[in-house]
């Protein structure tokens, strides 16, 4: 194993343990790093070294992002990769064994700052309602399952991850009841359901026909297994068509929807946050972007003296 590939492996472990990311983010992040010791390779013609790295410019990190964007790779993607490469340099640097200058010197791609795209409140009530796909070649119960994921996506404002992680003893059994949400860097939340999500996820209960453990998924496949989430997301391109919906109407969707929403009937801005786990404010604040969007079209559609 060489020295790159030892210290690699310890980073990845630091983050999985001490920064406690995510398995997609660890994944991602391996690839990333995967990526640039195949570039290293190639760029310096010899495998990835602790000295070859600690010896880059900014020039040649430019280069390696040079060649992902030749390779298609989007702006998001390349902004991941150079943090994902900064933090493995300061990890580095830490140890005492290279210097991060050189990565943090080095300058990404702009993002663009796209607003989320929320759907009306009709369209995401109807996601919701199992009979909407009624003619559809799908048992009833994996239906009312679909229709309860989707509820607790719309009315938690729940990422698919959170709403696919659920146990069966986490169930609502009543109105009133709370989740208790795990989300993104391990922060936990509570989330109030409502009674027609507590009905939708009892309809589904009550037709399952597999035993669910209490430490089990709560939602789970038709051979009984975890519920993958492309699952949902097949089911959602599926009522894009019935419904009319564009192609951003997707899971995700629902919990910009289940903000946007809140924050349009006057919910407060810092409980909205609360409710949707995020870290920062200035994160939620994105949502009060898309309401003044909205209320501006609504205003130039109706107004006698708008445009004039």
């Amino acid at each position: 194993m060489t020295d790159f590939e030892t210290l690699l492996r310890d980073w990845l472990s630091h983050l999985a343990h001490e920064r406690r990311l995510s398995p997609k983010t660890l994944e991602a992040y391996e690839r990333d790093m995967r990526q640039f010791a195949a570039f290293l390779e190639g760029h310096l013609g010899q495998p990835a070294s602790i000295a070859g790295v600690a010896a880059l410019k900014p020039f040649d990190l430019r280069a390696f992002l040079g060649q992902r964007r030749r390779e298609n790779a989007g702006n998001r993607t390349l902004m991941r990769q150079l943090a994902s490469l900064r933090s493995f340099a300061r990890f580095g640097e830490r140890r005492g064994l290279l210097t991060a200058a050189a990565f943090v010197a080095t300058r990404g791609p702009r993002l663009g700052k796209s607003l989320p795209r929320p759907l009306d409140a009709g369209a995401a009530k109807a996601m919701s309602r199992p009979d909407i796909r009624a003619g559809e070649a799908r048992e009833d119960w994996v239906l009312a399952r679909d229709a309860a994921v989707l509820a607790l996506l719309y009315g938690c404002g729940l990422r698919i991850s959170e709403a696919l992680s659920l146990t069966r003893a986490q169930a609502p059994a009543s109105a009133g009841d709370a989740l208790t949400i795990v989300g993104k860097g391990a922060r936990t939340r509570m989330t109030p359901v409502l009674p027609v999500i507590v009905a939708a996820i009892a309809d589904y209960l009550g037709q399952c026909p597999w035993r669910l453990p209490p430490e089990g998924p709560l939602f789970v496949g038709v051979k009984g297994g975890p519920l993958s989430p492309r699952i949902i997301q097949l089911a959602v391109e599926s009522l894009r068509g019935g419904l009319g919906l564009p192609a951003s109407a997707t899971p995700h969707a629902l919990r910009h929807s289940f903000a946007t929403h809140l924050l349009g009937r006057g919910g407060d801005l810092r409980a909205i946050q609360e409710l949707l786990g995020h870290a920062s404010l200035s994160t939620t604040q994105i949502y009060t972007r898309v309401e003044s969007g909205r209320l501006m079209a609504a205003y130039d559609a109706a107004h006698p003296r708008a445009g004039r």
